[in-house]
């Protein structure tokens, strides 16, 4: 009976220690307490109206691009995440705008690397056939610049002067896409 008990009480302490330790790695990827984050107030963010901000980063072949300023396009920012439901929902819409609009539009797929996981992200970039600029965010600075708070997805859209028109969270339909950048394209 002492022999049951003793075992049952190390089965009980190594569950504990895997579920402890489990739940640890999903606060890391989920954010603090294991739940979604706060929201940050649309005061803090960048926002319609003001510029965007410009950063560098590599892309899955670990060339250095530079993103922001005056462009001769629209660009298109997308912050997502490998684990995030609504990124892979949103991810073929994505692909669509690339191709109906590469010639006019720049998107960019920033992967928040600091909240994924590198292969996971690169495998979810493989498995959706996606053809536009993937850039890394391996330390999250540009996540943290555009005061996304891993609000995945995140979009925002840039005209060609460099200032933010759209701020888009969460997935909207590609015809609401398709209008938004259609409505840019001929304001510029």
């Amino acid at each position: 009976m002492k022999r049951t008990i003793g075992i049952l009480a190390v089965v009980a302490v190594l569950a504990a220690v895997a579920i402890y330790q489990y739940a640890n790695e999903r606060k890391e990827l989920a954010g603090p307490n294991g739940a979604a984050p706060a929201a940050v107030s649309d005061e803090e963010k960048p926002k319609p109206g003001y510029a965007a901000p410009k950063f560098t980063l590599p892309n899955l072949a670990e060339e250095e691009v530079a993103v922001g300023g005056p462009s001769d396009k629209l660009v298109m920012i997308n912050f997502w995440a490998s684990w995030c439901g609504p990124c892979e929902l949103e991810a073929p819409d994505l692909q669509k705008i690339h191709e109906i609009y590469g010639d006019r539009l720049t998107l960019y797929g920033v992967n928040s690397t600091k909240y994924d996981r590198e292969r996971d992200a690169r495998k979810f970039v493989e498995q959706m056939n996606l053809t536009f600029p993937i850039l890394m965010d391996r330390e999250g600075t540009v996540t943290k610049l555009y005061k996304v708070d891993q609000e995945f997805p995140t979009t925002v859209l840039v005209n060609r002067d460099g200032h933010v028109v759209e701020r888009v969270t969460g997935v909207i339909p590609l015809d609401q896409w398709k209008a938004i950048i259609e409505q840019h394209l001929s304001a510029s």
